[in-house]
């Protein structure tokens, strides 16, 4: 049998040739990572909540599975962690946030119910930014999740807790949200893959929404294949979510296998955006990566070409009004009275939304609600919602212009590796930290972070973004299984004893 440190340093895809060889068992695996928690977890802090014996118990009924013979598929048995504002039955679901604490699911969410499908054991719950509004994971109600590569530094967010769970080999791989970048950004900073599907690829019923027009439930994991066979478990329509696309099973995993063959990008043209190239502020660092990494794509048989979008330079602002908007109408449910905390000092009934909300939200939560309920008042509407929705269908034509001439598009993810817990205090600075990301959650279109290398001076790791049309996730799947084959950066293992 394997030892524990063999056992959590496995992939999925190793992890499921291991139990399906008989090498290990779901039960040893799981016994692995709770050992792995229970030592490294004071220090990072980025799972609100782990249950051992309901872990325990699933791993047992997936071994009792594959004994008869009848296992639910190839990850039967294996650990996955949920960021805790998916829903899962039974247990809490607090968006990292004082006004949900206590609250107890009473149904699975549209991907926890294909996880449970396919076998998999559900792990634990990740911490976040409160209502997945931050890009550092310090607006956590609960904790301060630290990056792996270094504690005195954020995982970034808003799946900071999905991220460095599977940084810090908690678990093989986590599922996260992505709303402006909340997963591309923390994989690029923690040194995992982490890829945000087309908007309505993967079902959000049972996600609670921040931003429901952006909001896109996807993977966090050690590989590029291991992203795509978790894109294969959870893409299906859902007659529950209105904005669930039609779609078949495609065989995302099974088509990086048959790529894997001869991974060369012959023949492939990569758009090169000049307004993520020009960005004043960048590291130096990021920019000497991307030159870099350009560099292994040409080796790999890729061709250039310079492409411009140029209403980028709104995206921020057009995103920040949506998104705020969209967050002060999601949130009026949390209003003290049909669940979630209420006040013990309110009076009556205005004191209890007043109170209720004032004490269970975060100050970065309470902030976007007034900037979102501004931007929708009466008088201000047209000025700034409806012109922020007009800027987004530009920003959407200029990448489908650019992917008239490229397969897709090569950009930085962060303009910098991770920054040091406090460094960004001012929220506008906080905001840039999503530069490079927002517009592809406004566009719709489908974006992977890809670990690069580690920048030099700060020993933090640097991600490439890879970014293309809606509904062609195989075009960055098998680019980024190309690079990370290539790349001189093999191994991407946080140094955290």
């Amino acid at each position: 049998m394997m030892t524990n440190a063999e056992l959590i340093s496995l992939s999925l895809r190793d992890a499921a040739a291991a139990l399906r060889d008989g090498r290990t068992t779901s039960t040893a695996l799981c016994t692995a990572f709770l050992e792995r928690i229970q030592a490294v977890e004071p220090k990072v802090r980025a799972l609100l909540a782990v249950n051992p014996e309901s872990v325990l118990a699933q791993a047992a009924a997936s071994d009792a599975r594959r004994a008869a013979g009848a296992p639910l598929g190839d990850f039967d048995g294996i650990p996955i962690t949920l960021k805790d504002n998916i829903c899962a039955k039974d247990e809490q679901c607090s968006c990292a946030s004082k006004i949900l604490k206590g609250f107890i699911s009473p149904y699975d969410s549209f991907v926890t119910g294909k996880l449970k499908a396919a076998g998999c054991v559900l792990l634990g719950r990740a911490n976040m930014d409160e209502f997945a509004m931050g890009s550092s994971c310090e607006n956590s109600a609960y904790q301060r999740t630290a990056n792996p590569w270094n504690l005195d530094c954020v995982p970034g967010g808003s799946s900071g807790g999905s991220a460095a769970s599977v940084a810090a080999l908690e678990t093989i791989a986590a599922l996260g949200s992505d709303t402006g970048g909340s997963i591309r950004q923390p994989a690029a900073f923690c040194g995992v893959v982490g890829l945000k599907p087309t908007y309505g690829r993967v079902s959000r019923n049972g996600l609670v929404a921040f931003a429901s027009s952006l909001d896109q439930i996807g993977p966090l994991s050690r590989t590029v294949w291991d992203a795509a066979a978790i894109l294969d478990l959870i893409a299906a329509h859902d007659e529950k979510d209105s904005t669930s696309l039609p779609q078949q099973p495609e065989g995302f995993a099974a088509d990086l296998e048959a790529f894997e063959q001869n991974p060369r990008l012959d023949g492939v043209k990569i758009g090169l955006p000049k307004e993520y190239y020009e960005l004043e502020g960048m590291d130096p660092a990021v920019k000497q990566i991307m030159n870099d990494s350009i560099e292994v794509f040409r080796s790999l048989g890729a061709s250039f070409v310079d492409v411009s979008l140029p209403h980028t330079k709104y995206a921020m602002a057009c995103y920040y009004i949506i998104a705020t908007a969209e967050a002060s109408a999601n949130l009026a449910r949390f209003d003290g009275i049909r669940y979630g905390y209420r006040s013990p000092n309110a009076t009556d009934i205005n004191s209890t939304y007043e109170k209720s909300r004032g004490e269970g939200f975060g100050n970065e939560v309470l902030r976007r609600i007034m900037l979102g309920t501004y931007v929708l008042s009466s008088g201000y509407y047209d000025a700034y919602y409806l012109r922020a929705q007009k800027v987004r269908t530009l920003l959407r034509r200029d990448f489908q212009e650019a992917y008239k001439l490229c397969d897709f598009l090569l950009t930085p993810v962060t303009p910098a590796p991770a920054f040091h817990f406090g460094a960004k205090t001012d929220p506008l600075q906080m905001y840039l930290s999503d530069v490079f990301t927002t517009a592809l959650n406004l566009s719709g279109d489908c974006g992977l972070s890809v670990p690069a290398a580690i920048d030099p001076a700060s020993k933090l790791p640097v991600g490439i973004q890879l970014n293309a049309p809606a509904m062609e996730e195989k075009r960055i799947f098998r680019a980024g299984r190309a690079f990370e084959l290539a790349r001189a950066q093999k191994d991407f293992i946080a140094p955290l004893s």
